[in-house]
């Protein structure tokens, strides 16, 4: 069923009927990304180097070199930063077309059965943005692990799968359920959502399409949630 769900949303994530919201997310996504790397920047030569700067001697020519590894370090580890934010971020940019691409996948691929509705624009919003705030903090606790082997990749992954499995399953099912019972339906298949997620977070891993990671985890919670209402009851 979790198979069948991402191979579905594989195909719909590149299909004709979405390229509009796909070109949309992902253009959005690199603008905003590219702004923070920017803004990371200006941070790190602004305020760390003026406190860091003090502390070194003049070094001699030969030397030079450690002032390359200084800076290659530097990049690194925005990069890392940057890294660390691209789910909040393509979440927060994608949540503003997320009904658009439900309804498409929707009509296309379940045409005999009755259409989701949109949650209300504000509360659309927010629910984006308290998703926003909770996937920052998550990455940021798996950045302050960064130089713990592994352990911060377990967590980015495991965090990262709970929260696109319940906010992404929630998204769909609220379409059909409302909000209060899309998330009696998510405790009910915790399970099956919890696997679906972790799947849909292997996608961060993979550059460039882990932009498109809201999208592709939005399809694939749509496909299961289609699966589980036709064999799980619905308790409200």
């Amino acid at each position: 069923m979790i198979l069948t769900a991402a191979s579905r949303a594989l195909a719909d994530l590149f299909a004709p009927e979405v390229r509009g919201v796909f070109w949309k997310v992902l253009g959005l996504t690199l603008l905003a990304l590219a702004a923070l790397w920017l803004g990371l920047r200006e941070i790190f030569m602004d305020v760390i180097m003026p406190w860091v700067t003090p502390y070194l001697p003049d070094l001699p020519a030969w030397a030079g070199w450690l002032t390359f590894i200084a800076g290659l370090f530097a990049a690194l580890g925005l990069a890392a930063a940057l890294a660390m934010l691209i789910a909040p971020i393509s979440a927060i940019v994608a949540g503003f077309f997320l009904d658009d691409a439900a309804e498409i996948i929707e009509k296309r691929d379940y045409p005999n059965e009755a259409p989701g509705v949109a949650l209300p624009l504000g509360q659309s919003i927010w629910s984006s943005v308290q998703f926003f705030l909770v996937v920052l903090a998550a990455n940021i606790l798996a950045l302050f692990l960064l130089l713990v082997p592994g352990v911060n990749l377990v967590i980015f992954f495991v965090v990262n799968g709970y929260l696109i499995g319940r906010e992404y399953f929630e998204f769909a099912a609220s379409r059909h359920l409302g909000v209060e019972g899309a998330r009696q339906f998510r405790r009910n298949n915790r399970g099956a959502v919890m696997l679906a997620g972790l799947m849909v977070a292997l996608f961060l891993f993979i550059p460039i399409l882990n932009l498109l990671t809201p999208l592709f985890a939005a399809a694939t919670m749509i496909h299961l949630h289609k699966s589980l209402r036709a064999t799980s009851p619905v308790v409200r």
